[in-house]
């Protein structure tokens, strides 16, 4: 009798899961679909095509998809695959504490046709992927005017402090900072609008907030001084960059596909104040699927002006820049280069470029799927992120190692040797 086996069934989304098939006949093709429904009840799904080998296996992490969402050898491409039924949908955790349910199902080969009724499948189970390990503590944060989520992993400490920054989708975004807890750190996701009686529509970016977020965190027992990191991408990491060079306790930056420069809402920190560049709109251009690409809206500005880019030089702390080569929200392979060879220029080596082929602008943590165009707030029309599915997929299972490894040389004093 054929049989689907998934080894651990529970799991944190970030890990891998090995999926196997015993029982067929020698060199049977079958399907294997997997689906999960989000919080908002907008189903995901996938489906590849393989072929048992002549005592009726097939191995994920051997066997090559012949054919469905992807093809060749890709033990996790049933989950980065996934797709919305529901088109510009982007699977987006909100709830952490709750584990998204995949279902994997094995069938027998079939093209959906109208009106054709589907055999039953010949297996079936259903997998746990949580975003949060177990014991990893969350906190609501809701002091003087900060607003967010600090999750701490079990135990003592002090564990290294993190704040996570996500950009224009506004609101509390917590999926990042839960999985960086469960691999030991104490991370704040910090809100700065468009959530609870934070201000709904951005008019300024007031770093006196986001310091007053870094001391909050500091001042946790459970963390380790005297400095912290910062996680961020996108409108998050034009704050992180100038959270940076202008706040001292910042040791390490996590910059994904962000700018180099203010892009709209004016930075204020103190009496300092950091206009945004001019945004040449003509540059804006619609694909072929009438999604806006943004990505050639500051490079005439930017590339040409250099007095708009912030003076990373002046940062005290590490950088890691994360670029997707095919992002089509920004031109952040471009910002990137600009940001490093002003460092480079002053004689700094605080910095390392992970630039991706074929990566898109949402990058995030592995096997997550790719998600190329979405709806955002206040944006008409909708928006393309860029991004081919399996490039997507290699870099963010390689850069998400590589964040945690750069976090923790430089958060941990005694980590550096041991890299």
């Amino acid at each position: 009798m054929a049989k689907v086996t998934a080894t651990p069934v529970s799991t944190l989304v970030d890990e891998p899961v090995h999926i196997r098939v015993t029982g067929l006949k020698p060199f049977q093709v079958v399907c294997l679909q997997a689906s999960l429904r989000d919080e908002k009840g907008n189903l995901f799904a996938s489906k590849a095509y393989y072929r048992a080998s002549e005592v009726g296996e097939v191995d994920l992490e051997q066997d090559p998809s012949l054919g469905g969402d992807y093809m060749g050898v890709h033990p996790m491409g049933l989950f980065w695959s996934l797709k919305p039924e529901k088109l510009l949908s982007r699977l987006a955790k909100k709830d952490v504490t709750i584990p998204y349910e995949v279902h994997i199902e094995l069938r027998e080969p079939h093209f959906p046709i109208k009106g054709v009724v589907v055999s039953p499948p010949m297996d079936s189970l259903t997998l746990e992927r949580w975003y949060v390990a177990p014991d990893v503590t969350r906190i609501q944060v809701k002091e003087g005017r900060l607003r967010g989520a600090l999750f701490l992993p079990p135990g003592e400490g002090p564990f290294p402090g993190v704040v996570d920054l996500f950009g224009s989708t506004g609101g509390l975004v917590e999926f990042r900072a839960s999985l960086l807890a469960s691999h030991g750190f104490a991370a704040f996701a910090l809100a700065y609008w468009a959530y609870d009686d934070l201000p709904s529509h951005l008019e300024k970016i007031d770093l006196e907030y986001f310091e007053e977020g870094v001391k909050f965190l500091l001042r946790h027992p459970k963390v380790l001084g005297p400095g912290v990191g910062v996680v961020s991408v996108c409108k998050g990491a034009e704050v992180g960059l100038s959270m940076a060079i202008n706040l001292k306790q910042i040791k390490a930056t996590v910059l994904i596909n962000g700018p180099n420069f203010v892009t709209s809402d004016p930075h204020v920190y103190h009496d300092q104040v950091d206009q945004p560049v001019p945004c040449n709109i003509e540059f804006v251009t619609t694909n072929a699927l009438g999604l806006a690409e943004f990505y050639r809206a500051f490079e005439e500005t930017a590339n040409k002006d250099s007095k708009y880019c912030f003076p990373i030089e002046k940062a005290q702390g590490h950088f890691l820049f994360v670029v997707g080569e095919d992002d089509k929200n920004l031109n952040s392979k471009v910002h990137a280069h600009q940001a490093t060879a002003q460092l480079i220029q002053s004689g700094k080596k605080n910095w390392t470029l992970l630039s991706y082929p074929g990566a898109g602008h949402l990058i995030e943590p592995p096997y997550a799927p790719l998600c190329s165009a979405s709806r955002i707030p206040y944006v008409i029309p909708s928006i393309s992120w860029g991004g081919d599915v399996i490039l997507h997929a290699a870099a963010q299972e390689h850069s998400w190692k590589e964040i945690q490894k750069f976090l923790k040389k430089h958060l941990l004093p005694d980590m550096s040797s041991q890299l």
